[in-house]
């Protein structure tokens, strides 16, 4: 039998041919990569969820910032405030300075990955706002409401007078601009970062409380396009969704402490324990919310500390770290004795596995619930406490050591 030849019109078909299947075969690639959602994935997957939000100042240096963190299954969140004023050796500048100056020299993803890096964790998703989109958003919103416990009444360098009224108001943007700036004699960095917290918080909430507007399909594109983020216009949409199903009323707020010291000339915050304690903090954040299955309730937990030593001020310094870590705790106080051996956690609530989230922030392992007669004899339910913590000989003032027997 011949052989059969192709001619050349032949192999010129074939060849057009599979350049066609070869680009067909791509082009679907390429569509369904295009359709996929990371940000739909994750919230499969049932995680935290992480973001970190910016809001620019008139300069485009950063005004403030936050990250959020975020269980979608309980609805609960934890924002954590990040001084621009915080201080390290960061290695996208090659120097020690404020983290504010990551932002406006190396830009936003240096920043990120400096904030990655000072909390201890990943943070996939940012959103910038620029203060003058922050203030329309906030008109978008009809005001965003924050509490002012004191008149405001003063006047700027330039002369502008800044006037607010006192109590759970709703501010719109002239308002909000107001409040993010104005600045009081006797007022600390502390109090401006608060307010910057308020804000970001008051952000949110307005967007939980207005998500019936923003997500419907004739509003959704232009509320979005204040915002920059590093994700697709779908996967923005979601992101923006599941946040909107917040929980805003019980919003846990973190910021980082640290002593203040002159550098080179500027003032900064050198967070505690060289950055560790902010890290362990929101770690224990973090577990707290994770621990929420969506069958629990997440709330802030309170804590009776007692000092079981002779060590002076033991108790209050302790008390002060798990405040700082989101924890409600109740005035410091002396345990019937002093001469604790061992530091124990006290469960007065029957949730062991909260009660070892607890421990683990001191690195107690010492956990027991606590017996009828014990509940009896304290005002431990009345006062509502949930977990009584008795500092042993063995805290350190930050840890428990382990037992030396």
């Amino acid at each position: 039998m011949g052989k059969i030849k192709i001619r050349d019109e032949q192999k010129g078909i074939i060849f057009i041919a599979l350049i066609i299947v070869t680009a067909v075969a791509l082009s679907v690639v390429f569509a369904f990569s295009l359709k996929t959602n990371t940000v739909e994935d994750a919230l499969k997957e049932q995680g935290i969820m992480r973001t970190l939000f910016v809001v620019e100042d008139d300069d485009s240096g950063m005004l403030f910032s936050s990250v959020l963190i975020y269980n979608p299954i309980s609805k609960k969140a934890a924002l954590v405030n990040l001084p621009g004023h915080t201080g390290a050796i960061y290695q996208s500048l090659g120097r020690v300075d404020k983290l504010e100056k990551v932002y406006s020299e190396a830009g936003i993803i240096s920043y990120r990955n400096e904030v990655e890096k000072l909390l201890g964790m990943t943070i996939p998703y940012y959103a910038i706002l620029t203060l003058d989109n922050f203030i329309k958003f906030s008109d978008y919103l009809g005001g965003m409401r924050v509490f002012i416990s004191e008149p405001v009444d003063c006047v700027s360098d330039e002369g502008e007078r800044w006037l607010l009224p006192s109590g759970a108001i709703n501010l719109d943007g002239d308002k909000i601009n107001t409040y993010l700036h104005y600045v009081l004699p006797d007022e600390v960095e502390a109090d401006v970062q608060e307010r910057y917290q308020n804000a970001m918080a008051a952000f949110i909430t307005g967007i939980h409380d207005k998500k019936f507007v923003i997500f419907s399909k004739q509003n959704r594109k232009r509320y979005l396009s204040f915002i920059t983020t590093n994700l697709k216009e779908e996967e923005e949409i979601t992101l923006f969704e599941a946040i909107a199903d917040v929980d805003a009323e019980s919003m846990i707020k973190q910021t980082i402490t640290g002593s203040l010291r002159r550098v080179d000339g500027q003032q900064l915050l050198m967070p505690d324990n060289n950055g560790e304690f902010i890290k362990e903090a929101v770690k224990q954040t973090t577990n707290l919310l994770a621990s929420t299955d969506g069958t629990l309730t997440s709330r802030v937990y309170v804590l009776e500390i007692q000092n079981g030593t002779t060590t002076q001020g033991l108790a209050r310094n302790t008390a002060i770290l798990f405040q700082n870590a989101s924890y409600d705790v109740l005035s410091p106080v002396n345990a019937p004795r002093n001469d604790y051996e061992e530091t124990v956690i006290i469960d007065h609530i029957g949730n062991m596995d909260v009660a070892k989230i607890v421990g683990e922030f001191i690195r107690c392992t010492n956990i027991r619930e606590a017996t009828p007669e014990e509940e009896a004899e304290s005002s431990s339910l009345d006062a509502g406490v949930d977990f009584t913590i008795i500092l042993g000989k063995d805290f350190d003032g930050r840890y428990v050591q382990p037992s030396r027997r």
